[in-house]
């Protein structure tokens, strides 16, 4: 299990990630899904005790995971396929790594076979491919056969055959009891392999939600609204069956009315926010003939 409470990391005067906090249980994976610089990696980093967070705090398997007496049992983690020495074969990479853990070549040839290495094990780091190196950070994750295992775009650089089978992987290291995230920004990929999602944008936790759950909110209709004044414009549209979504840019998502209706107390409310077809303040009287669909940026999505 994952546990992440008020985490917040900040590099200079960026925060890459803000005050989050979520839960990553067992016996499923969980997607975390989020476009490139949403703090995902930063998130997974932290997971790792690799970088100190400002405030809050991680606990992998109930312990902070640094202190941890046989951390490769408790965490294998995939954050960057490339940090192997290129010189030394996939074999030996694995040895000496195995070699730091007091863990048998057994269970290194295991590994091997399990990622589907064995024809390279003897092949210098170095020439992999992008994809074989994913093989071997994988490999090296689950060499200490961990309870929780985090992956971090694990399908980049992986040919048709390499996603099925990191797909199936997942799937099988869940169904025996272990806690397994991974990332990525593709929901066409999380649809695939995850059942739980934790959405990031903007270091800012959006929501967690089942697979299921978000897909059916994804797909229904609804109306982008940008709009400089996301927090007052969403208490004047709340009301019963509508949806506002905030995800701590300039954009809400608004489920349950219509792009007209949302005009009427964007109109009377926000008096900063733009027209969406001329950028026009919202004094304007409308001569581009958008007086009825309110004084901002707003389009139906689906």
């Amino acid at each position: 299990m994952i546990e992440i409470d008020g985490l917040t990391k900040r590099y200079g005067d960026k925060t890459a990630v803000d005050g989050l906090s979520f839960v990553v249980e067992p016996g499923v994976v969980t997607g975390f899904l989020g476009p490139n610089g949403a703090g995902k990696s930063t998130t997974m980093r932290m997971i790792a005790g690799l970088d100190r967070p400002d405030s809050g705090t991680v606990r992998v398997n109930g312990k902070h995971y640094p202190r941890a007496a046989a951390p490769m049992a408790e965490l294998g983690i995939l954050l960057d396929a490339r940090s192997v020495h290129p010189g030394l074969s996939a074999r030996s990479n694995l040895l000496a790594l195995a070699r730091t853990a007091g863990i048998g070549r057994r269970r290194v040839d295991e590994v091997i076979e399990l990622a589907g290495l064995a024809e390279v094990a003897g092949t210098r780091a170095g020439g992999f491919s992008l994809g074989m190196g994913q093989r071997l950070g994988v490999a090296a994750a689950l060499l200490g056969q961990p309870q929780t295992v985090v992956l971090d775009e694990p399908v980049n650089g992986l040919d048709p055959d390499g996603v099925r089978w990191i797909r199936l992987l997942l799937k099988s290291l869940a169904a025996e009891g272990r806690t397994v995230l991974v990332s990525s920004h593709l929901m066409s990929e999380m649809a695939q392999t995850a059942t739980q999602l934790v959405v990031l944008g903007r270091g800012k936790l959006i929501t967690e939600a089942s697979v299921e759950d978000f897909t059916a909110r994804a797909t229904t209709s609804a109306v982008l609204v940008r709009t400089p004044e996301t927090v007052r414009l969403g208490q004047l549209l709340a009301a019963p069956g509508i949806t506002v979504i905030n995800d701590g840019t300039d954009l809400l998502r608004v489920t349950g009315t219509t792009a007209a209706q949302i005009g009427v107390p964007g109109f009377r409310g926000p008096r900063q926010v733009r027209s969406g077809r001329c950028g026009s303040p919202s004094a304007c009287a409308g001569p581009c003939g958008d007086q009825g669909a309110g004084p901002w940026a707003s389009e139906p999505v689906i």
